[in-house]
């Protein structure tokens, strides 16, 4: 098949690829190279912290991380050729599909430390929660999208948070109250980009602190506990971190030791006890960024967190070029669910923020969320490049 050029007629085999390497061009390089920075550095960091973790196999885990960010790569990838006009136009899909996920988990996933989370496809592990929070977003977006003439009423507005709520009830009886958060983050900024006007968003607040009350306070008060015995401790050993050293806060008071051991420069991967010799635990996973800091100082920490911030950057420009509303509303959501885990992941360690388990991204060992965060920074790059085509048309 063909198609006339002009003069010449040009196949179609051709043009795509011109199409394609257009694409290409138009794609954020510095976004990419800060990704890729990231995949590297991280992995760098496991292969360091988890090197006494398996006898005999210093290269067990950062071989599988390795293995999820090859995973990733071509996820991101395939989030890049995808126009993200298709999860606007089949938004309800994207939404019946997230849905589907966390029920999936009910039925498959068997029960460790009490939590359902994670679901075994071979020797692998797949964790639904870390890859519903993209399609939380493009459902949740393509619905706003969809009403955009009705952003300024409160209908609307709790429309969408009804839309929002199942998902993240969901996620909140795994329980994985950390991943429920990242929702309710990720949603908050999505109707803030949106345009929901400040009164209603006001009006959200108000309702948002009134619940956390309830589900802390109010409702325990009168012999209701919504929140798992070990969900509880957590949050008193945050907001009373001397209360129980040796039971409750355990966990933070090693790490906190763990990040103010490290210094300047680290302590190596050798001389790193808190690590090496498990006094800090979830070293790997929860704790990650404690025993990077141990080991590679404030220096080392730095530069990762920098790196952090230059992803950050880079997505909110992503938002400011968005060729419509529906990809700045994604972009959105997508840039401060990330900024969010960061956040709250680097707090808990040092005693800022409550523990909740949510992961690092790029650093935390855990393949679902690896290649889940690549595919979020497809996404950009698929709006970034759509965006700057859609510029260069109207030109």
């Amino acid at each position: 098949m063909i198609v006339d050029a002009g003069r010449e007629r040009i196949p179609l085999r051709s043009r795509n690829a011109v199409d394609v390497g257009a694409l290409v061009r138009r794609l954020d390089l510095v976004l990419l190279l800060a990704a890729g920075a990231l995949v590297g550095y991280g992995l760098w960091a496991v292969s360091g912290i988890t090197r006494f973790d398996v006898s005999g196999d210093p290269s067990y885990f950062v071989v599988r991380q390795a293995i999820a960010a090859a995973l990733g790569v071509a996820g991101l990838a395939l989030a890049i050729a995808i126009p993200p006009s298709l999860y606007r136009r089949h938004w309800r899909v994207v939404y019946g599909t997230a849905l589907t996920l966390m029920v999936v988990v009910y039925a498959f996933a068997e029960a460790v430390r009490g939590s359902k989370r994670w679901i075994d496809i071979g020797p692998l592990q797949f964790q639904p929660s870390e890859f519903g929070k993209l399609l939380f977003v493009l459902a949740i977006a393509g619905f706003l999208a969809e009403r955009h003439r009705q952003l300024g009423q409160l209908q609307t507005v709790l429309s969408a948070i009804a839309l929002g709520v199942a998902p993240m009830l969901l996620v909140f009886l795994q329980p994985d109250l950390g991943t429920a958060l990242v929702y309710t983050a990720a949603l908050a900024a999505v109707l803030f980009v949106a345009g929901t006007r400040w009164l209603h968003l006001a009006l959200l607040a108000v309702l948002a602190v009134t619940l956390v009350l309830g589900v802390v306070w109010i409702l325990p008060s009168a012999g209701i506990e919504v929140l798992k015995p070990y969900q509880t401790a957590r949050l008193t050993g945050f907001t009373n971190p001397d209360a129980d050293p040796a039971g409750l806060t355990y966990n933070v008071q090693q790490s906190i030791t763990a990040v103010g051991a490290g210094g300047l420069e680290g302590r190596g991967v050798i001389e790193a006890s808190q690590t090496r010799f498990d006094y800090l635990p979830e070293h790997a996973t929860d704790f990650v960024f404690a025993s990077f800091a141990e080991q590679r100082g404030f220096f080392g920490a730095s530069i990762l967190l920098l790196l952090y911030l230059l992803v950050v950057w880079r997505g909110l420009r992503v938002v400011t070029v968005a060729g419509d509303l529906y990809g700045a509303v994604v972009a959105g959501g997508i840039v401060f669910a990330f900024l969010f885990q960061v956040f709250v992941n680097v707090g808990m360690t040092m005693g800022i923020a409550p523990v909740t388990g949510i992961p690092l991204p790029f650093v935390t060992v855990g393949g679902s969320s690896m290649v889940a965060n690549l595919f979020a920074v497809g996404i950009l790059q698929a709006i970034h490049a759509r965006g700057r085509e859609a510029d260069i048309l109207r030109r």
